[in-house]
């Protein structure tokens, strides 16, 4: 059984600077498609980033240039660097998991048909 686990969330002005942790066990990363997802109040979760098991990332274009997705050379945390925080990246962020062959199908990412999520870390921004 996958266990993800998020750290890192926090409050932060506009502008500022936060990195997001997930804790990857149970599983051998290396086969598992990796990704972060993001769910404001009243709004539908959305894709952030994902990085496949050669990886080769991908991000949604909100977030591209300002976020950059990575995991350590043990594949066992990922990472998400969010620079220039805005108020709308205010969410709850998840991290998911896909055993789906490793890579970053739509279905995945941006869908969000995950076979794993963590509990979510709290980001807000404010202005």
């Amino acid at each position: 059984q996958v266990q993800l686990v998020e750290s890192g969330g926090g409050s932060v002005q506009a502008g500022g600077s936060l990195t997001l942790s997930c804790t990857v066990s149970g599983y051998i990363a290396k086969y598992l498609a990796l990704g972060w997802f993001r769910q404001a109040p009243g709004k539908e979760r959305e894709g952030v980033a994902c990085i496949d098991n050669s990886g080769r990332s991908s991000s949604a274009d909100s977030v591209k240039g300002r976020f950059t997705i990575s995991k350590d050379v043990t594949e066992t945390t990922l990472f998400l660097r969010m620079n220039t925080l805005k108020p709308e990246d205010t969410a709850m962020y998840y991290c998911a998991a896909d055993r789906s062959g490793g890579r970053c199908y739509p279905e995945f990412f941006p869908g969000g048909r995950a076979d794993y999520w963590g509990q979510g870390t709290q980001v807000t921004v404010s202005s």
